[in-house]
């Protein structure tokens, strides 16, 4: 995927993002930019998660919007 296209899907699924996550700041989500290991670090920041359940509620979120693609 290119990248002007990751940036597209970003800006669509940042007020998903941020409706699941509401301790997610702005500043945190633009820091997140799709990266995945960057948005697992931020859960685990924010909400207090241990990694293991950071990555559970990412999955879950993921599988609900199949359309999302991270930028490895």
């Amino acid at each position: 995927m290119n990248e002007d296209r990751i940036q597209g899907n970003w800006k669509q699924f940042k007020g998903k993002i941020r409706e699941q996550w509401g301790k997610l700041t702005d500043d945190d989500v633009d820091v997140i930019a799709g990266k995945r290991d960057q948005f697992l670090g931020k859960l685990q920041e924010r909400h207090g998660l241990a990694k293991e359940e950071a990555e559970k509620q990412l999955t879950e979120w993921h599988k609900r919007h199949p359309d999302f693609r991270f930028d490895r």
